[in-house]
C-alpha cells in the first residue's frame, strides 16, 4: 500500500473533502493505489482517464488549441485537465497528470519523464514540471507520488 496515498485518505477525511483525478501517463494508478485502502469510498468521487487527446477535448475541456500548440504534455494542459476534473467530478479538490513515460515518444525539448501535474482547488489551478528518471515503470509510479504530495500540498493551504 501506498504510504502517501494513506496520507491522503486522511487528510481528506479530516477536511470532510473528496478528490478527482485526471490520468493520462498514469493510465488510472493514482486513483487505483487509493482505492486500496478501505474508506477511499468517503473520499474519492471519481477519475477520468484521459490517455487520448479527444478525451482531454471532449470530456475534460482541454482547449484544442492548447493541444495543437503546445502539447498535451504542457503546463497549460495540465492546468485545464485539474480544472476539467473539478467540474466533470464535482469533487473538492483535483489533480492531473499528463507526460511521457517512455521508453519512446520523448524529445529533446520534452524528454522521456517529462510529467506535468496539475491541482485545481476551487477558482485556484496550478501545475508543476518535473523530469523523473528511470524506466517507464519508474517514471510512472514517481508521477502518482508526485500527485500524492501535491493533493496533501492543496488540502493544508487552501482549506
Amino acid at each position: 500500500m501506498n504510504a502517501n496515498a494513506e496520507k491522503v485518505l486522511k487528510a481528506l477525511k479530516e477536511k470532510g473533502l473528496t478528490c478527482g483525478f485526471a490520468e493520462s501517463l498514469t493510465g488510472g494508478l493514482i486513483s487505483a493505489e487509493l482505492v486500496e485502502i478501505s474508506g477511499a469510498s468517503e473520499v474519492f468521487d471519481g477519475s477520468v482517464v484521459s490517455y487520448s487527446n479527444s478525451v482531454k477535448i471532449n470530456v475534460l475541456g482541454v482547449a484544442k488549441d492548447v493541444i495543437e500548440s503546445v502539447g498535451a504534455v504542457s503546463e497549460e494542459c495540465a492546468k485545464q485537465m485539474a480544472a476539467g476534473t473539478l467540474r466533470v467530478i464535482g469533487c473538492d479538490v483535483a489533480v492531473s497528470a499528463t507526460g511521457i513515460a517512455g521508453p519512446a515518444g520523448g524529445s529533446e525539448k520534452k524528454p522521456v519523464g517529462t510529467v506535468y501535474l496539475g491541482v485545481a482547488v476551487k477558482d485556484k489551478v496550478y501545475a508543476c514540471h518535473n523530469v523523473f528518471d528511470g524506466d517507464r515503470e519508474q517514471v510512472r509510479q514517481a508521477a502518482v507520488n508526485k500527485a500524492y504530495g501535491l493533493l496533501l500540498e492543496a488540502v493544508g493551504e487552501n482549506f
